[in-house]
C-alpha cells in the first residue's frame, strides 16, 4: 500500500506541474480536473473517502467547468 501511495504523491505532483506550467486557460481548465482526478485517486489511497467525493464533485466537475464559462464568456464579450 505504501507503494501505491507512493506512486499517487508522484503522480500529484507531476500533475500539479502540468497545471502550473499550462499557458493556455482552457487547457489548464482540462489539466486541473485531470489533477482532481488525481487527488480523489490519493484521498481514497489515503482512507479518506468523504474528502474523495468532495474532490470528485468540486475538483474534477465544478471548478473546470466553472473556468471553462467564465473563459467563454469572456471571449464572447469581445
Amino acid at each position: 500500500m505504501t507503494v501505491l501511495i507512493g506512486i499517487a504523491l508522484t503522480l500529484v505532483l507531476a500533475g500539479g506541474v502540468v497545471v502550473v506550467f499550462t499557458d493556455d486557460p482552457q487547457r489548464q481548465a482540462v489539466t486541473l480536473s485531470v489533477y482532481g482526478l488525481l487527488m480523489t485517486v490519493l484521498f481514497l489511497l489515503l482512507a479518506a473517502p468523504d474528502v474523495a467525493l468532495s474532490q470528485v464533485v468540486v475538483g474534477t466537475a465544478i471548478v473546470p467547468l466553472m473556468v471553462m464559462l467564465t473563459i467563454r464568456k469572456m471571449r464572447g464579450n469581445r
